[in-house]
């Protein structure tokens, strides 16, 4: 993970695996969307199984913040949580319901996060919000073009994709200096004097 004072920008994968264990059962589904679609929990807790199209393997947007729907990507391991989830249930049906069947409120997610962090002894905890940079960070540092990221997103352009990936993707500069650049053997046990030194004993 990453940190800026005490602000964690993204769990890594074993973290992931950590929280979703941690969390309770009638919260995991929840984040487990959220980490395999980098979705916010406002357009989660408004999906309905009409939404997934199993067929594409994606599950639509209607109402993002951008103002208009977009279509998230499914990996085989978001699609086998969205068939689940959606298994009989009605095109109107919501697909993340509360565990009594109700709907998710707006700050519903905040004890249940907490108390998995928590449990899954991730300091500082995390906001629901973090999740979704996880997706857009683990999606960088694979070297996904950040066209695609702000696509899956549904980021307006690439401006906001940038300003928060653009330093986790592998970098084109980085790994042609690294690549060229020879080794000069200044390092470790090496013969090269100190000048201060060498000056002192003068």
């Amino acid at each position: 993970m990453f940190f800026f004072g005490v602000i964690r920008l993204y769990l890594n994968a074993d973290e992931c695996v950590r929280l979703v264990n941690a969390c309770d059962p009638g919260f995991r589904n929840l984040v487990r969307g959220a980490l395999l679609t980098g979705c916010r929990y406002s357009e989660l807790t408004s999906m309905n199984a009409t939404d997934f199209n199993p067929d594409a393997g994606i599950v639509t947007v209607r109402t993002s913040k951008a103002g208009k729907p977009r279509h998230v990507v499914l990996t085989d391991e978001g699609q086998a949580l969205f068939s689940l989830l959606t298994t009989g249930k009605s095109g109107d049906e919501l697909i993340f319901v509360r565990p009594d069947g109700g709907r998710w409120g707006q700050a519903h997610q905040l004890r249940p996060m907490i108390d998995a962090c928590k449990r899954a002894q991730i300091r500082p905890a995390i906001s629901f919000h973090i999740l979704r940079h996880t997706h857009g960070s683990t999606l960088a540092m694979r070297g996904v073009p950040l066209g695609v990221i702000a696509t899956q997103l549904g980021h307006a352009d690439t401006r906001m994709t940038e300003k928060h990936y653009a330093h986790l993707a592998p970098s084109y500069v980085a790994d042609t200096i690294r690549a060229h650049f020879p080794k000069l053997g200044i390092n470790g046990d090496s013969k090269v004097m100190r000048i201060r030194n060498e000056m002192a004993k003068g």
